[in-house]
């Protein structure tokens, strides 16, 4: 395994004023006993709403802060303790903060990282060339970082963390406030580095679409304990039983005749967007009845959104949730 968290509990004490001079101090449990292990070269989803944990969680794996319960090993070390060894095998990229040089363009970041990293000076020109084609940097990389845009500055951040071929890179929201084309280059870039060059990752966001795209697995966090550990592909065949059905007919439809269990949830038009319930009714019932009774011109079938199951789980609550999973695997 290259990370075993087993029973972290982290809290926090807040010394809040009270009138002109009372202390108060309140104690915040950011973690409560989590607990999971990742293999080598896999993809880890941690996902929550604000406040779960999840950022929290990414800092105690890199070094930042130390439990105050339990323990970590990241690559054999405990990552608090062996913080300077560990930083040789590890990166990190936090959307919101940065760690190119603000005024200086990106190569001369790049340079000095190597520097930081005692990477040989051959190494790390060949390492910077693979970079720079990887993630499109050569028309702005000598430009000054404060004249980039986002899409551009997180290209070049997430080139900084790779500078040293790290085993393992914790991502807190990499693609936060990116546009579409920036987001979908980043994502790209990042599915290949996991799949091809084994690079194990650890991923925070909120963006659903970019947790499907990347990750494998999934931690669901809510209130500081883990409501579900899984599969992305597990979750949804165990935590939502339904399907939804675009159809797009020759001429607006009134009338579609649905059998019980299916229900049109959106219609534009001559576009229908159904929602199939799959424990009262059988999907291929429902399409070949529209194919059968009306003009067609095109059908798709669709799992629904990965934020509605993960809204599911949330509302099943801590002990619901995990009592679900474990029903799940009992059953597969």
């Amino acid at each position: 395994m290259c990370i075993e968290v087993d029973r972290v509990s982290k809290r926090y004490i807040l010394r809040k004023i009270k009138g002109w001079t009372r202390l108060e101090w309140q104690k915040i449990e950011a973690l409560k006993g989590v607990s999971f292990k990742v293999e080598p070269g896999r993809a880890l989803a941690l996902i929550g709403p604000n406040g779960a944990g999840k950022s929290t969680m990414i800092k105690l794996l890199c070094g930042i802060l130390s439990p105050t319960q339990g323990s970590i090993k990241v690559l054999g070390m405990d990552p608090f303790k062996d913080r300077s060894r560990l930083a040789y095998r590890i990166s990190s990229v936090f959307g919101q903060r940065s760690q190119l040089w603000y005024h200086l363009p990106p190569i001369d970041t790049f340079q000095l990282l190597g520097r930081i990293y005692d990477i040989d000076r051959t190494e790390l020109k060949k390492r910077m060339k693979e970079l720079v084609e990887l993630f499109d940097l050569s028309s702005f990389l000598y430009q000054p970082v404060r004249k980039l845009s986002l899409g551009q500055r997180m290209r070049c951040e997430i080139a900084a963390a790779l500078i040293h071929n790290p085993e393992i890179l914790f991502l807190d929201e990499p693609t936060i406030g990116l546009d579409v084309v920036a987001r979908s280059m980043v994502i790209d870039v990042l599915k290949d580095l996991n799949r091809s060059k084994n690079v194990t990752i650890i991923l925070t966001s909120h963006d659903t679409s970019d947790i499907e795209r990347i990750c494998e697995d999934v931690i669901v966090l809510n209130e500081g304990r883990i409501v579900l550990e899984s599969k992305i592909r597990e979750m949804r065949k165990n935590f939502f039983h339904s399907k939804i059905i675009e159809v797009e007919f020759s001429e607006p439809i009134n009338d579609l005749n649905l059998p019980p269990g299916a229900r049109v949830i959106d219609q534009n038009g001559s576009i229908v967007r159904l929602e199939v319930d799959l424990k009262t009714c059988d999907v291929n019932e429902v399409v070949s009845r529209i194919v059968t009774y009306n003009m067609v011109r095109d059908i798709t079938i669709q799992d629904p959104p990965l934020e509605s199951i993960i809204h599911h789980i949330y509302l099943s609550g801590y002990p619901a949730g995990r009592e679900a999973e474990r029903n799940a695997q009992v059953d597969g």
